[in-house]
C-alpha cells in the first residue's frame, strides 16, 4: 500500500442542492465536477440519496461517461441503490448510513450490527467490478467488522475530530483517527477519510499518513462561492500536500 501518494475526492453535492432548491437547471454539478479536475481533483464524489434531494441520475450518467479521473458513488445499503450502481459502473462505491431528516450525514455505518446484509451488497457490487468503501467511524470494532465483509477500504468519519470544541477532545479524536488508519494499514484495507473537513482543521488529519485519500465537498463548495471551483480545489489540494510533507 503505497502511503507516500495522497488523493482528493471533491464532492459537489452541494451544487447539485443549490439547484434543487429553485428547481432549475443551473448551478450544474457536471460542470463543477469539470472545473474540480482542472483544480486538480483526483475524483469526483457524489451521494444517490433515496429522496434524491440534491443529486440526480441524470447527473449519475452524465458524470459517469464525462469524468476523466474516478467517479465514487456515495449510497445507502439498499436493493435499489445497488441496482442502480450496477447499471452505471461507478469506480467506486461507498456504502453511508442515511436517515431522511438528517441535513448531512451525521454518523457512519454500522458495519458490526449488519454484518450480513452488508457483506451481500459488498458481493453483489464487487461482482460487478465495482470497488466498494464502507464509511465508518474510527473504531476498532467497526473497522474489523468491514475487513469481515471483504470491503476494499473504509472512509473514516472525521466529523467527531472536526467539531470538537476544545483542545483536549480535538487531540482525543484524532488519537483514534490515528489508531483506525493505523489498524485498516495492518489489515490490509486503504483507508480513506472525510466529512466536516475544511483548510483550518485538515492539515492534522492529512499528517496521518495511513490515509491514502480525501472527500471532501461542502467547505470547498462554499469557498468556491468566492474564488471559484478550480482555486478552491487547488487551495485545499495544496493544504493537503503541505501537511504530508
Amino acid at each position: 500500500m503505497d502511503t507516500d501518494r495522497v488523493t482528493l475526492g471533491i464532492n459537489v453535492d452541494h451544487v447539485a442542492t443549490l439547484r434543487q432548491a429553485r428547481g432549475t437547471r443551473y448551478p450544474d454539478p457536471v460542470a463543477a465536477a469539470v472545473l474540480a479536475e482542472l483544480g486538480g481533483a483526483d475524483q469526483i464524489t457524489i451521494h444517490l440519496r433515496e429522496d434524491r434531494r440534491h443529486i440526480q441520475e441524470r447527473d449519475l450518467r452524465i458524470m459517469r461517461e464525462t469524468v476523466q479521473t474516478r467517479v465514487n458513488l456515495e449510497m445507502a445499503a439498499t436493493k435499489e441503490m445497488a441496482k442502480i450502481a450496477y447499471e452505471f459502473k461507478p469506480d467506486m462505491v461507498t456504502l453511508v448510513p442515511e436517515k431522511r431528516e438528517e441535513l448531512t450525514t451525521e454518523g457512519g455505518l454500522d458495519v458490526a450490527l449488519s454484518r450480513d446484509t452488508i457483506k451481500e451488497h459488498v458481493r453483489f457490487l464487487q461482482d460487478g467490478d465495482i470497488k466498494v468503501s464502507l464509511f465508518v467511524d474510527p473504531d476498532i470494532d467497526q473497522i474489523r467488522a468491514a475487513h469481515k465483509v471483504n470491503a476494499d477500504a473504509v472512509e473514516l468519519h472525521t466529523g467527531a475530530y472536526c467539531d470538537a470544541r476544545s483542545e483536549p477532545v480535538r487531540k482525543t479524536e484524532r488519537a483514534r483517527l490515528v489508531d483506525a488508519a493505523k489498524t485498516c494499514s495492518k489489515i490490509g484495507l486503504y483507508v480513506y477519510a472525510g466529512h466536516g473537513l475544511n483548510l483550518n482543521n485538515v492539515a492534522e488529519v492529512a499528517a496521518i499518513r495511513e490515509i491514502t485519500e480525501f472527500n471532501i465537498g461542502h467547505s470547498i463548495v462554499a469557498n468556491a462561492v468566492f474564488v471559484g471551483m478550480t482555486q478552491a480545489v487547488r487551495e485545499m489540494k495544496q493544504a493537503i500536500l503541505d501537511a504530508r510533507r
